[in-house]
């Protein structure tokens, strides 16, 4: 379809150069196995894993790689989300970037401008390449044609219902394959009464979230031009923060206390009854399940559908090799054992995150059989795309700098669509998009 050619062309790169079985005939089966005709190396790993069971996965996998790769040995280094985009910017300027990196492909865009990350498309092998969708590869695929990261796992934003507060409002839970926003908002004002509020929604920061749920009215923010990005903010754009907005204040069936928060924060208020419905990350999921009060009942229903459908971007976690390492070869190799189907599976299952590899979705759902909101999860990853904003070299400070506060301007009602519009562009403008 024309819209979605329109998206994934706004990715690193096209999604053409990604022909044929292996980027072109590229790579081959790892063999990393074989003794390093190098002698012994040691590679460093800086994971971002901050769930318990995905840092335990992590390890696992390190461990068994280790185990097996004697003379290649992986260390890991803890990092954090919070901060990875300032710390990468330090280690690649000090040259001391570890040699395998765990980030998102929205934030390797200007460090693959700059030629700080390794090309991998020579070392991947056909088994990983083959696993994984052309739209999602565009997104860690640069203009000149190389492969800066590997995708391993996505998140998708999911509405999650308290439903015991749907049976008690005689509110039958929505089946099917989607739900459209006109139907999830006329069940948010049937669930608000009596002091409580059918939705929770932690939007704090609400940039992602708002990019993400936007192509689901077909709104894209960004136009690239080979290594240009242009912004435009119009009707599709700003769909979804005047709706959130009419259900705040027009409706008064979303919190607003909810909207200053961060999505930990407004747990509580969904297992205490204060919410029937929750919106976040799928990987809350994992959250519910270790910390829900005894006898707190859930679900996750279909996916939010816009006049576009349920597009949302495919923003996976990505690993790369830093250009400087002096060992590329090893450490794409590692990354390649990585992004096997069992291993993706294991890390998938503790993050409660979807799988890139189609192989390693299957395995999820035969894991899970589709318990616990697997399913309306897995079926939410269905329709992830290629989105511009992820090639817009200067999104990272755009989003932290004008992004994010405009929009928790307009979602406190300070300022108008207008002006929100204004301030997006603007805000473009000034980190010299």
């Amino acid at each position: 379809m024309k819209r979605r050619a329109a998206l994934a062309a706004g990715a690193l790169a096209v999604a053409g150069v990604l022909t044929g079985c292996a980027f072109g005939g590229g790579g081959g089966t790892s063999s990393s196995q074989e003794p390093s005709a190098e002698g012994p190396v040691t590679l460093t790993f800086q994971s971002l894993a901050f769930q318990d069971t995905t840092i335990a996965a992590t390890k696992e996998i390190v461990d068994s790689w280790n185990k097996d790769h004697p003379d290649i040995t992986v260390k890991l280094q803890q990092g954090s989300w919070d901060n990875v985009h300032d710390q990468l910017v330090t280690q690649f300027q000090g040259g001391t970037a570890p040699d395998i990196i765990h980030d998102e492909s929205a934030d390797i865009a200007g460090f693959a401008n700059q030629g700080y990350l390794a090309d991998l498309k020579p070392y991947l092998s056909d088994d990983v390449v083959n696993a994984v969708s052309k739209d999602v590869w565009s997104t860690v695929t640069a203009q000149d044609g190389s492969v800066v990261a590997a995708p391993t796992l996505m998140q998708t934003y999911v509405v999650f219902a308290n439903t015991d507060a749907f049976a008690a409002a005689g509110v039958p839970l929505p089946d099917g394959k989607e739900l459209s926003w006109d139907d999830f908002q006329a069940l948010a004002k049937k669930l608000t009464a009596d002091g409580k509020y059918g939705i929770g929604w932690g939007l704090k920061s609400p940039t992602a979230t708002v990019m993400n749920l936007a192509l689901g009215f077909g709104g894209t923010f960004f136009d690239n031009n080979g290594g240009s990005s242009t912004i435009h903010v119009g009707d599709a754009e700003l769909e979804v923060p005047k709706r959130i907005n009419e259900m705040t204040y027009s409706d008064k069936s979303i919190d607003p206390v909810s909207l200053t928060q961060s999505g930990s924060d407004v747990l509580p208020g969904f297992f205490d009854g204060s919410y029937a419905m929750y919106v976040g990350g799928n990987y809350v999921a994992q959250q519910l399940t270790e910390s829900a009060p005894k006898g707190f009942h859930w679900a996750v229903l279909p996916p939010l559908a816009g006049s576009e459908g349920t597009m949302q971007a495919a923003n996976p976690q990505t690993m790369s090799v830093a250009a400087e390492s002096k060992h590329v070869k090893q450490a794409a190799e590692f990354i390649d054992y990585f992004m096997n189907p069992t291993n993706q599976a294991k890390l998938a299952e503790g993050d409660w995150l979807i799988p890139a590899s189609a192989p390693a979705r299957e395995q999820v759902a035969k894991d899970t059989e589709g318990k616990n909101g697997w399913s309306a999860m897995l079926a939410s990853g269905e329709s992830l795309t290629a989105a511009p904003f992820q090639s817009a070299a200067n999104y990272p400070q755009w989003k932290d700098q004008y992004a994010t506060p405009s929009l928790q301007k307009f979602l406190a009602n300070n300022i108008s669509a207008d002006d929100l519009k204004k301030q997006l562009t603007d805000g473009w403008a000034a980190v010299g998009g």
